[in-house]
């Protein structure tokens, strides 16, 4: 893991899009570092979730800013969307990108950081020849498209493996982690290398998510084995 104390990016999916301002605020005043934004086009994954105007709408109150994770096919049509709707990071996914060199380079023309997820079963070693491309790698812990799924074990590994291959290779980017991530698994996935931990149903279905927030950051990952 790199130097800086890891990053907590709640996941706004899991909030209460009743209460969707409230939540925001309550990100805004919480030791969280960014908002991880899902969008979702029921086609890479089964489900979908909010939308571009959505995402305008949360940007108008978020004060962090906006790691958007794009589980759609032909991201490259939407970067310019994202980056006009407040996004900071755009994280595209390795298996819905048919020239993911130059998907990268879209993303850093626009002035965003340019993220890389990959699916439970896509190994890290496909990521060799664009990781110098690369700012941020979003592992999935679960199968994307749903929330509240088990956490998948193999995770640490891949970690790991992600952060040998960025050290081989002289780049530090930064690790996230996404799906199924809480208390009883943070300080293990910190100690194995991730940066940022991705965590929705865990934080915003607590009776106090500011200390549910509070607590995942608090995490010490050197008491931690793996």
């Amino acid at each position: 893991m790199s130097t800086q104390q890891h990053l907590i990016a709640p996941s706004v999916l899991a909030a209460d899009f009743a209460n969707l301002q409230r939540d925001i605020e309550m990100v805004n005043n919480s030791e969280a570092d960014w908002f991880h934004i899902d969008i979702m086009d029921g086609v890479f994954v089964p489900n979908i979730s909010f939308g571009f105007p959505v995402m305008s709408a949360i940007a108008k109150h978020a004060k962090k800013p906006m790691d958007v994770h794009l589980m759609i096919v032909d991201p490259d049509r939407y970067l310019k969307i994202c980056k006009d709707n407040g996004a900071d990071i755009i994280t595209v996914h390795y298996e819905a990108c048919t020239h993911l060199h130059r998907t990268l380079a879209a993303i850093k023309e626009l002035g965003c950081k340019a993220g890389v997820a990959l699916n439970p079963h896509t190994p890290v070693s496909l990521l060799k020849d664009v990781i110098q491309d690369i700012d941020l790698v979003c592992l999935m812990s679960v199968n994307p498209g749903f929330g509240g799924q088990k956490f998948i074990e193999r995770t640490y590994s891949k970690i790991k493996e992600l952060r040998a291959l960025a050290i081989e290779n002289g780049t530090d980017v930064l690790i996230e982690i996404d799906g199924g991530v809480g208390l009883s698994n943070a300080g293990k996935l910190l100690a194995a290398g991730a940066d940022v931990l991705v965590a929705g149903s865990f934080v915003f279905t607590a009776e106090n998510p500011t200390q549910t927030i509070q607590e995942l950051k608090a995490v010490d990952p050197s008491v931690q084995s793996v």
